[in-house]
């Protein structure tokens, strides 16, 4: 059967060059995989039929076990203000993410066709061999690279051996970064002259709502002095095309070809219309065809004016923006579209609109994602540049790869309308050091030579040095990571009269729990391990969400920030990160590690979503032994007003206002006090009219499962996933908050079990096994599809509780 697949695959192949085209396609199955470091693994010949065969994208550690001495690491963290050394535990998740693996798999291509290998990320310290031959080396384990492999290949083009070794050196990390080839992996055949990976630069030097002019600059390889004729249609969303342009040109020098390009009304792209369009370029060498190549962009105007903020198409807004690491919480670091797009999803109906790569190059198919659902994004490629944060860390490669690296991230995204910023780094020990503003200002250079269409930022956390140093008055836009009561002096301080929070709040909370008395807490640490979820919780250097949020309406010349973080994620489970084990994953996600909201997220959606109402109440209600104790009631809403009924008594209304920055966003009565029964709040247009009420029970005894899914219909391609929201609830259908009892799974039919996430920072249960504990009554279960359609049951059962089940579809 695999010969038979692998010669469809070669007459395929064959037939694309015969008609002058290109061919891409991804090698996912059927890799070999070994975690450790055999001799010759390299070689054809070598024997590798006991390794494991996997599928790519492939995360070799998020299987486990967890540790407490996995990764133990005893530093300083200075950014954090620490200046003694101690033992953190679970910083890296607690995951065996260190040590050597191998992989191997075999690839068909015709014979004298030119070939490249374009990994979207490998971690990491990557060597790439072809039969034998070691083909390329890339050490950061985020970017994108690619390698011209013609010279390798066999003679008949036929059975080439691909095998690539990973090492991830231990203290290489600040969180889980993943292990393997967690991306994916793609094959590229073309003639030998041909537009390279990443070969075409799109940019739209005038937008209005009449015209948008468009420039297409394209390199072609491998040309000589030859006659150049490319031909290119700009197609709109629907496939119509809106422009042509025939050119012929010499291309020499290395100067790429380059097309002009009016589009008429153009659809612009914005969060809220996020439209696309796709350049379809033919290329003729010397009157023969000899490739083609598609570029999707978008047509949009960004602008960031001095004491007035960011313009985008002409209109002011303040950036709704959220940090989110790379790990897809139990899927690890493996890449798939369908959690990502699960993602943003929530983050979208938040009122999100704006993403920051923390601290890294995102995979490309968020990227994709963020063009075709509306969010902007500032990507970042580092966290460290020539001085240490981790022993083994990106700092060991900068001198040699940094410009390296930009050019790879620059050239792949800078056609993608989504992205409207670059970052050079993260928080980076340079910052202080007197000569920091020379290694800032070549990372910014490499920005305006690649792109000079968007403006640079940098996540400064060491106010202080910034500003007087130089550092700061240097970078495009002045970014803070944190530190907010200092805005209004960096914008009296610096050129740009422009400040964003490119880091804020960092608050912490477990969802569901909620420790009393509700007072503010800087660094609070519980016997738990738990944060509490009334959102009054914080690190040290940083606040409460309230902050940012006033900061940015009071100010034009704030203009807004990028929340850490969107999700928890797997490390850095601050404030438990000193021997704090067995946390092992964040607190600080607005939602958490299993896909479910947490407080917070209807307070940040209470002001971010101007499209839907929101009545949000908290704690639950079900707190057996505080009777007549004082149990603070929370409402985040957007109308002004509320009020509070316990068992029928009203207990005020509240009013939103300025007294203090929580009254001005939050909706709080502090004296309520906790009889069981129900709580109610009514919530009060601007007129004084009752608009929405919400209701809150006290739960009875556990009685049934019930089971939720995001989507009752997903696709048979083996990659499509289903988020199942799985409840512990009583006979009336109450969520029964307290209940952490141990849930099994069984999936039958056109799918197959993939993993499960309770969210709770202190669970050591493994992801992939068919089990998870509740976390507050509940958790979150992902079933993938098989190639095949049909029926798909799910199934969960725990002792004591009536079953729950559901039925979902799998189709082509």
């Amino acid at each position: 059967m695999m010969m038979i697949r692998w010669c469809l695959l070669f007459v395929l192949i064959s037939n694309c060059l015969q008609a002058q085209d290109r061919q891409e396609y991804l090698l996912q199955k059927n890799w070999q995989f070994i975690q450790s470091d055999p001799s010759g693994a390299m070689e054809p010949n070598f024997n590798d039929k006991d390794w494991k065969t996997v599928s790519v994208p492939h995360d070799w550690a998020i299987y486990g076990p967890f540790d407490r001495n996995n990764d133990l690491q005893k530093v300083a963290v200075k950014q954090n203000g620490e200046t003694v050394a101690s033992t953190k535990t679970g910083r890296t998740g607690g995951l065996p993410y260190t040590g050597i693996g191998w992989y191997r798999n075999h690839f068909d291509v015709p014979a004298g066709a030119t070939v490249s290998l374009l990994f979207d990320g490998a971690m990491s310290e990557a060597k790439v061999y072809v039969n034998g031959k070691e083909a390329c080396f890339w050490p950061n384990g985020y970017n994108s690279f690619s390698v011209d492999v013609t010279p390798y290949l066999t003679a008949d083009g036929q059975h080439n051996l691909l095998a690539v070794r990973l090492e991830n050196k231990p203290q290489s990390s600040r969180w889980y970064p993943g292990a393997g080839l967690y991306r994916n992996v793609h094959v590229i055949v073309t003639q030998k002259a041909h537009v390279p990976v990443w070969g075409t630069y799109v940019t739209t030097p005038y937008v209005s709502d009449a015209y948008a002019a468009v420039n297409l600059k394209t390199n072609i390889d491998n040309t000589g002095d030859a006659d150049i004729k490319v031909i290119t249609e700009i197609l709109n969303a629907k496939g119509e095309k809106v422009a042509v342009k025939e050119n012929i040109q010499k291309v020499t020098h290395g100067k790429p070809f380059e097309q002009n390009f009016i589009v008429n009304q153009p659809a612009l792209w914005s969060p809220e219309t996020p439209n696309l369009y796709t350049a379809k370029s033919v290329i003729y060498m010397n009157g023969v065809q000899i490739d083609t190549y598609t570029t999707r962009f978008g047509i949009r105007d960004i602008r960031f004016v001095a004491d007035k903020g960011f313009y985008l198409n002409g209109k002011l807004r303040k950036f709704q923006g959220v940090c989110n690491h790379h790990d897809l919480g139990p899927l690890g670091a493996a890449i798939n579209v369908a959690a990502l797009r699960y993602q943003l999803t929530l983050l979208k109906e938040m009122g999100c609109d704006a993403i920051r790569t923390s601290h890294n190059m995102p995979a490309p198919e968020l990227v994709d994602l963020c063009n075709e659902m509306g969010f902007m994004m500032m990507i970042e490629p580092f966290d460290e540049w020539d001085i240490a944060k981790c022993e083994n860390g990106y700092h060991r490669f900068f001198a040699e790869w940094a410009e390296k690296d930009m050019v790879n991230m620059l050239r792949h995204y800078r056609n993608d309308p989504c992205v409207v910023m670059w970052s050079i780094g993260n928080e980076v020990p340079t910052q202080c050091s007197p000569d920091g503003y020379k290694v800032a200002s070549f990372l910014q250079d490499i920005c305006h030579r690649e792109d000079p269409t968007r403006p640079v930022t940098c996540g400064m956390d060491q106010v202080s040095c910034v500003l007087s140093n130089g550092f700061a008055s240097m970078i495009d836009i002045p970014g803070f990571n944190y530190r907010v009561n200092r805005y209004k002096e960096a914008y009296g301080k610096l050129p740009q009269n422009l400040v964003l929070g490119t880091e804020t709040s960092s608050t912490v909370s477990s969802r569901g729990v909620y420790q009393f008395p509700v007072v503010r807490k800087g660094d609070a640490v519980y016997k738990d391990h738990q944060s509490s979820s009334y959102d009054f919780e914080y690190c040290s250097w940083s606040n409460l969400p309230d902050e940012d949020l006033a900061m940015a309406e009071d100010n034009e010349w704030s203009i807004g920030q990028f929340v850490w973080t969107g999700f928890d994620y797997l490390g850095e489970p601050s404030p438990y990160d000193v021997d704090g084990w067995p946390n092992h994953s964040s607190m600080f996600g607005i939602i958490d590690l299993a896909g479910i909201p947490k407080d917070r997220y209807y307070l940040y959606r209470s002001v971010w979503n101007k499209k839907a109402a929101t009545l949000h109440v908290l704690p639950h209600w079900t707190w057996p032994g505080r009777e007549g104790q004082v149990t603070p009631v929370f409402a985040y809403t957007n109308y002004p007003s509320a009020e509070l009924f316990i068992n029928g008594t009203s207990y005020g209304k509240r009013f939103k206002n300025d007294s203090t920055k929580q009254n001005r966003y939050r909706l709080m009565w502090m004296n309520a006090v906790y009889e069981k029964g129900e709580i109610k709040v009514v919530a009060y247009d601007e007129n004084g009219k009752a608009a929405e009420e919400k209701i809150v029970r006290t739960a009875g005894k556990p009685h049934h499962i019930v089971l939720e899914a995001n989507r009752d219909t997903i696709a048979a391609d083996g990659n499509d996933l289903a988020y199942i929201r799985v409840k512990i609830v009583d006979k009336d259908g109450n969520l029964c908050p307290a209940d952490q009892r141990l849930i099994t799974f069984t999936v039958s039919g056109a799918g197959s079990y993939k993993a499960a996430a309770n969210g709770d920072p202190t669970s050591l249960d493994l992801f992939h096994l068919p089990q998870m504990h509740a976390f507050n009554g509940e958790l979150t279960t992902i079933v993938q599809s098989k190639e095949q359609a049909g029926e798909i049951i799910v199934q969960a059962k725990a002792k004591g509780l009536s079953p729950g089940k559901i039925l979902l579809k799998s189709g082509f």
